[in-house]
Formats: C-alpha cells, structure tokens, sequence
C-alpha cells in the first residue's frame, strides 16, 4: 500500500518522529530511485518499520493490530490455508460472531479480501499488522510435533517393515537396513523431526533409546527438552535412516560414528553434525543443528560490552600474538573466534584454520578439517599450515601439549593465533598453558587478550520488573563484592549515577503466547583478560589463577559474573540465569 509522499511527509512533521531534514534528504533519494518516500526512510534506519505502518494505519484510519501479542486460536488461523495466507501476507486472528479479524499488509487488497469472505462465509474486518508479526504468526501454522507424530505414528507403525523382530542382541543384515532407511513411514518421521526441531530454533536432537521407548530430546536455548515418546521398534528405523543422510556404515553397530547432511527450508540451508553412539540396547544419535547462513555477527551483537571490545580490538590489531576463547562446550567460543575472524578477513591477509568440526564456511577463509583416524590431528595440520605462509590462524582448541608448542611457536614468529581452551575463567587458561609444557617466559610473550565467556537466556518483552533486597543481595556469595558490582552496573549505565541497590531494576521471565517460559534466544556474558605488563611479570613468576584474577580485576577486568548481573540490571536476562550459568 503506497500513501502519497506528500500526505505522508505531512503526517510525519507532525507527529516528529523523523526530523525535517531526514525527511528532505530522503526526498531526494526516493525521486532518485522511485522508491516511497516510507521505505526510503526505513531503509536508511530514521524511522522503524512498525513506526511507518503504525503512521499509516492512522492516515488511512484502519486499525492496528500487533500480532506478537494476540493469542491466536489455531481452528481461527485455520480459517485461511496456509499457502494463501503465506502468498498474500493475511492473518485470520480473531473471530467474533459471524466477523473475521484478518491482519494484513496491505488492507486495501481488496480481492484477497472477498475471496476470504466467499471461502469463509464471514464478514472480513481488516487490520493493519508489521512484518514480524505475520512473520511471526505465520510459523503457528506448524502443527504440535506431538499432533504431527500422533497422526505418522497412528497411521504408519504398524506398516514399517524391521526386516527382523529389531529386538536387543538380534543383528540386522545391509539389505535390510538399507530397505528401512527408505521406507516411507520412517522418512516421513525423520523428515518430522528435523522440520520441527528447525522451527522451534533447537540447537541439538537427541534420539535415545529406552527398553521399551524412545525419547526425543531438543536443546532450545541451552536447555534440553523432551520433545516426543516414540514406540521402542522405531528406533532401528530412524537410526538407519540418520545414517543413510549421514553417509554412515548402516551395519556398524559396536563403534562410535560422525557424519553430516544438509537440508534447505524456503528460507536458509542447514547442516547437520551427526553423531552415532553405541549404547546398552541400541544406539543413540545427537544431531548439532548448524544455520549456514547465520554469518554476519558482530561482537557488540554477542554480547560484548563497550570497555570489553575496546580491548579485543586492541588485541586484533596486532599482527603477532595469541588471541584464547575460553569455556565449555557450547558456551559460544566459536563464534566469538568467527566474528574475530570475519573482521580480520581482508584481501590482504592469508587466514587459514584447522577445526573439528568446521562449523560454518566463510569465504576466503582456508579452512581444514581434522581427522585423526588417518593422523591428520591438530598438531600436524597445524605443523602442514605454517607451511602455507598464512598470516592469521585459527586453531579450533589447543588439547595437547604437542598444539599448545605449536600454537606458542607459530604465534612467535610473525603469526596472529587464535584458538579455544576448556577452562572455567579467562585467568585459568594460564596456568593451564603452563600444565601443557608450554614455558611463562613464552606465554608472557606471545598472549594477548583472553576471552572467557557462558551464554544465557534472553528474556522476552513480556517481564516483571523487580529490584533485590539486601537478603538477595548477599546471597551472590561471599566471594562476590556487590558494591563493586554496583559499580559495573553504573558503567552499564542500567543504574544512575547515586543509584543505591534498592533503586536497580531486574526482571522475572514472564510466561507468554510467544515464549513458552519467558525467554527466547541467547546472549554471551564475559570477561576479557587483556595481558598486561604486571600480568605478563605474574605469568613469568607462574603466579595462580586466583593472584592474576585479582590484578585483572585491579586493572578493571569485569568478570564473568558482574556482566551477567550488570546485563540483568539492563533487562536482558535474568539473575536466575546468571546464577544458573555460572554456577556450572
């Protein structure tokens, strides 16, 4: 729907929402390119998306409706099949009496509109909406997974053919698994599956074996799911077929198994990391779900504070050094190391990387997989890389003595490493260093910056604001100085200047028709230790981890705790979380 430019420049000089002068250079934009003056002023960020249709909504005096926060009953969306309300952006999201409340871009589409009210039989009463919330709504067209699989497992387990009875100790033959791969019922419920742990934003799918069951699990948000019971003679049937995507030995059943497949939705191409292990009856199947498209991040957006980038770029900067990411697994190293890398990707650099698994592919970028079942370890991918003259290296984690040498060495002479260390604080990896035979004077030399870091939840938008008593306040802990934390969270600017505890706001999750528990999505929490003087002298003395967290604290570092509760305090997530997070 395109409103006059004219009427709408009035419109937005008067409700001051973009000043006079983004509206006359925006002018001169959408005569240049014939664009509508409204998107011209969205695509150069003066004005929001949901801003502009919420002005025109007015214009044309129809109303708004904001779908994120209407409670939409499935039989009411059903009302428009899902192709025709996908093609022509038309949501059905209320119905009152023999009238249908239809959510729409553009309301004035007016064939759509009678072509609803004749399928229907109902009166049609349109509504203005945004982008997102059609989006939004437009994925509640997936049925329940349970529903989905009631309806397969109802129709099609009693038509899969096991070959034989699939019971424990009973070894089934190639054929025969290669032909239950491809039956029609065990397709459809992989391809369930996969479809419903991609909408639901799962990071992993586990599929384990009981003695009379299987239970599927998703991991969304870094907390794992139950996700559906399935009859206990599926399981060989879902395996093989896993493995057939994979490429796997379907007869193997006694060793451990890695692979990976790719699927594409409308919107994006997926991988899957596939892992098969042997288990007491039977075997169990973890797939790492990974969005190829999902490049393009950038440290503030991970989460990285303002002081805290300061020293990572600082870090970058050099041309020699080492740059470490710390955690466990799944707290988000990697993609920390990725951002790094896709800042530092410049023609006039050679990148190369060694990585179990290579996660996501990025152009330009020389990336090489492991695999120690022929010798290619670490160590000697590493040792073959340094031959390839490469200015910048990514080492996906130093686990021996052997890559840490190298790693140190490459780092020494004229080469900007970075890699990844299991450790539970940015001072730990240190002394962790030293345990690997590395030498002090060598870590002092070559260690840059250190970067440890959990992810926790997001809250969403519906919260209840609260603010903690001293009763709450002690319980961070005795090693925990909450003045000191105050202090982070007045440089957070989440607190004003002379704010006192009882003035900090935070936030309870909130249960709500767009988030199931109160959260969606995740953010990392930090500490970067940028190695100093003093620090490289403690590293020399080989000093514990605890005397050089206390010199980075000195030195200002905000450790990984106090920017969990300082993001709190800004209303990005929850005390819970962080406590739940860093007490792992």
């Amino acid at each position: 729907m395109i409103i006059e430019s004219k009427r709408l420049k009035l419109f937005l000089l008067d409700s001051d929402l973009v000043s006079p002068k983004d509206i006359e250079v925006a002018e001169k934009e959408a005569e240049k390119t014939k664009t509508p003056l409204g998107d011209v002023l969205v695509t150069q960020g003066k004005i929001s998306e949901s801003d502009l249709i919420r002005l025109e909504a007015y214009i044309l005096g129809i109303p708004f409706v904001d779908l994120g926060q209407e409670h939409i009953d499935p039989d009411v969306l059903r009302v428009i099949p899902e192709p025709i309300a996908r093609k022509h952006n038309i949501i059905a999201y209320r119905k009152r009496g023999d009238v249908l409340e239809v959510a729409m871009l553009d309301p004035e589409d007016l064939e759509t509109v009678e072509f609803i009210k004749k399928k229907s039989n109902l009166k049609i009463a349109p509504r203005f909406t945004s982008r997102e919330g059609i989006k939004g709504a437009l994925s509640q067209y997936q049925k329940s997974l349970k529903a989905e699989f009631g309806d397969i497992i109802k129709e099609d387990v009693a038509s899969i053919s096991l070959g034989s009875s699939g019971g424990k100790g009973e070894e089934q033959s190639q054929e025969d698994l290669e032909k239950l791969a491809e039956d029609l019922p065990v397709v459809r419920i992989v391809e369930t599956l996969l479809k419903h742990a991609i909408v639901q934003k799962a990071s992993d799918i586990h599929i384990e074996p009981l003695e009379n069951e299987v239970i599927v699990r998703y991991r969304i948000d870094g907390i794992l799911h139950d996700a559906m019971v399935l009859p206990r003679q599926i399981a060989p049937g879902i395996i093989a077929r896993i493995k057939v995507l994979s490429n796997l030995k379907l007869d193997e059943h006694r060793l451990p198994q890695d692979g990976r497949f790719k699927t594409e939705t409308q919107d994006e191409k997926i991988s899957f990391r596939v892992s098969i292990l042997p288990i007491y009856g039977g075997e169990k199947a973890v797939l790492r779900i990974l969005h190829e498209g999902s490049q393009g991040f950038t440290l503030e957006v991970l989460g990285f504070h303002d002081d805290q980038l300061d020293l990572i770029q600082k870090a970058i900067k050099r041309p020699t050094g080492m740059i470490l990411a710390t955690g466990p697994t799944g707290s988000g190293k990697t993609t920390t190391l990725y951002t790094v890398l896709d800042i530092l990707n410049t023609p006039e650099v050679n990148i190369s990387t060694i990585e179990d698994p290579i996660e996501y592919r990025m152009p330009r970028i020389n990336q090489s997989q492991v695999r120690p079942d022929i010798g290619y370890t670490f160590a000697n991918g590493l040792r073959s890389l340094l031959r390839q003259d490469p200015d910048i290296i990514m080492v996906g984690e130093i686990r021996d003595a052997e890559t840490a040498a190298l790693a140190v060495n490459a780092a020494l002479t004229g080469h900007l490493v970075l890699s990844t260390l299991h450790t539970n604080s940015a001072a730990g990896a240190l002394p962790r260093l030293i345990e690997m035979g590395v030498e002090p004077f060598l870590i002092a030399s070559t260690v840059n910056v250190i970067v440890a870091q959990r992810l926790v939840r997001q809250l969403c938008k519906s919260k209840k604001q609260y603010a903690l008593s001293e009763k709450d306040v002690k319980e961070f802990g005795q090693e925990v100085d909450p003045a000191r934390i105050l202090e982070v969270i007045k440089r957070y600017k989440a607190a004003k200047e002379k704010a006192m505890w009882k003035d900090v706001f935070f936030a309870h999750p909130e249960a709500s028709s767009e988030c199931a528990d109160g959260y969606k999505g995740r953010i990392g929490i930090h500490e970067t230790l940028y190695v100093s003087e003093a620090i490289k002298e403690m590293i020399i003395r080989s000093a514990s981890s605890d005397e050089i967290a206390r010199q980075a604290k000195k030195e200002g570092m905000v450790t990984m705790f106090e920017d969990g509760i300082a993001k709190a305090a800004q209303g990005l997530t929850s005390v819970e979380e962080v406590l739940r997070v860093s007490s792992e």
